[in-house]
């Protein structure tokens, strides 16, 4: 994210926040240039500027005092970029923005032209659940950007082990830190996923998820926020574990947010050659209508190594209840008819 944030700063949050906390009203009048009208003391301040006067910020550097662009429109703030606060509030905002847009976004076109509208006859389909996916996810959009915002800004205060330059550890270890990444958070969340299934937590924590049995792809942030957000504790973990290229951690961030949404379309199309190792959307089908089987996130190995593997069947396809549920209502409708 600290790359997201270099290009927000670059183009609009250092005119943002230049003029929410211009350096120009925390130098004191008496340091003012009174040869320049722009920072005579003489001149009043601005309301805002009282009113912000009392807002902490790190000392100014020496060479901004009299600087041409103090209390200019394009002036610097009194808050530099690398200031923790800023920085805070900055990524707060930008996540929350972030996650709504990869949620509708990709959310939206796996529902579109992925998920089978078909499914939402099935019995088990909750009246308006399209609706209440929704809302539950933005209710918790808040409390799970809130608890992530601090792992992006150690990020950007480089204390993550993020680097830049491939030349570092070389092309091999770039690619194979991918494979890294995927197996150590697979399996991390393995673990996590099936911790939250113990009674202790399950109810209070985890259950709110496994209220949709026939989930839509809107399902996929539909959590308690605090589950959301412990779920998602490995994929920040690992850059402050293992070196990740910069550019590759924000392209797998993205692409793991694309497979939570698109492993929730309670699609079942079974008999594929990847589908012993890949954990795909048929297993976290069956993971939602059986509660205990199919925990990993990417690959099956997880839970073959737990005993906690379900192979997707055919015969398991909660479409046929819906085929089922049409057949039974065509004969009572034809029987209706008859009497």
């Amino acid at each position: 994210m600290d790359i997201v944030l270099g290009v927000a700063d670059e183009y609009a949050l250092d005119r943002a926040w230049a003029a929410l906390l211009p350096a120009s009203a925390f130098i004191p009048a008496m340091l003012h240039n009174t040869s320049s009208p722009m920072t005579n003391p003489s001149v009043p301040a601005s309301s805002w500027s009282q009113l912000i006067s009392f807002v902490p910020h790190p000392p100014l550097p020496d060479d901004l005092i009299t600087s041409s662009l103090v209390g200019s429109s394009k002036g610097m703030s009194a808050w530099p970029r690398d200031y923790i606060p800023r920085q805070f509030i900055s990524l707060l905002v930008l996540t929350y923005i972030g996650i709504h847009f990869l949620y509708f976004i990709f959310a939206g076109l796996s529902y579109a032209f992925i998920f089978n509208h078909e499914m939402m006859k099935h019995p088990r389909f909750l009246k308006n659940q399209v609706r209440l996916e929704i809302e539950t996810s933005l209710r918790s959009f808040p409390g799970m950007t809130l608890l992530t915002v601090p792992w992006f800004v150690a990020e950007a205060q480089g204390w993550s082990l993020m680097y830049d330059d491939v030349s570092k550890y070389g092309w091999a270890y770039t690619v194979f830190s991918i494979f890294l990444f995927l197996v150590f958070t697979d399996y991390s969340i393995y673990w996590i996923h099936r911790w939250e299934h113990h009674p202790i937590c399950y109810k209070w924590l985890h259950k709110p998820h496994h209220k949709w049995l026939i989930p839509t792809p809107f399902a996929s942030y539909a959590f308690h926020p605090l589950d959301g957000y412990i779920q998602s504790v490995p994929y920040h973990l690992f850059v402050y574990i293992f070196p990740l290229h910069r550019v590759l951690y924000l392209a797998l961030f993205v692409v793991v947010n694309f497979w939570t949404i698109f492993i929730h379309d309670s699609d079942m199309i079974t008999g594929h050659p990847l589908e012993k190792i890949i954990n795909g959307p048929a297993h976290h089908t069956l993971h939602h209508l059986y509660f205990t089987v199919n925990y990993g996130q990417y690959f099956t190995w997880a839970d073959r190594m737990g005993n906690s593997y379900r192979q997707p069947l055919s015969e398991l396809d909660p479409l046929l209840e819906v085929k089922a549920a049409e057949a039974a209502k065509r004969e009572k409708e034809a029987l209706g008819k008859a009497q």
